[in-house]
């Protein structure tokens, strides 16, 4: 009985370990952080960023100063002058807005620099995640670097269209 309580035990421990999952945790932050061409993408990210913000930073100085002269000849100024002077501060604000929008706002020349100088990179690194992650049959790797995300799943886990399935919808 004793036997056979041990090799049902045993045989129990077999079948979970060969049932477990596989599962490896990279830091994709620090993986990019050694690779020199990424180091180099910044580097010019950088120098991009930097030129654009001194471009706004004089037109944000001309509008400033438009803005003190006007404050000081403003009680000199007829209504006529007045309104002409305040739709040109209007219109240089709004282009200084426009310019900020169109360099570092959603999908501005930030964004699409940041695409064409690391997105090569950093996929690179996701296809070598992928072929570690065959080779060495995980199922998950996870990734630690900005909280824990999941950059490879094996798909035969996936599990979605049973639960749509369960809940009904074809």
């Amino acid at each position: 009985m004793k036997k056979l309580l041990i090799l049902a035990t045993c045989f129990l421990l077999l079948a979970a370990v060969s049932n477990a999952q596989r599962y490896a945790v990279i830091d994709s932050k620090y993986i990019l952080d050694k690779l020199p061409e990424y180091k180099e993408a910044q580097k010019l990210l950088d120098q991009f960023s930097e030129q654009w913000q001194q471009e706004i930073d004089q037109k944000q100085t001309l509008v400033d100063k438009m803005f003190k002269d006007y404050d000081a000849e403003q009680v000199m100024l007829s209504d006529v002058l007045k309104k002409k002077r305040e739709d040109e501060l209007y219109n240089k604000e709004k282009e200084l807005r426009d310019l900020q929008k169109k360099r570092f706002g959603f999908e501005g020349d930030l964004f699409k620099k940041r695409q064409e100088l690391i997105k090569p990179i950093q996929d690179r690194v996701y296809n070598a995640v992928q072929k570690l992650a065959v080779e060495k049959q995980y199922d998950f790797i996870l990734d630690k670097s900005e909280g824990i995300t999941v950059i490879f799943a094996d798909p035969k886990l996936d599990k979605s269209a049973d639960i749509i399935r369960n809940l009904g919808v074809k």
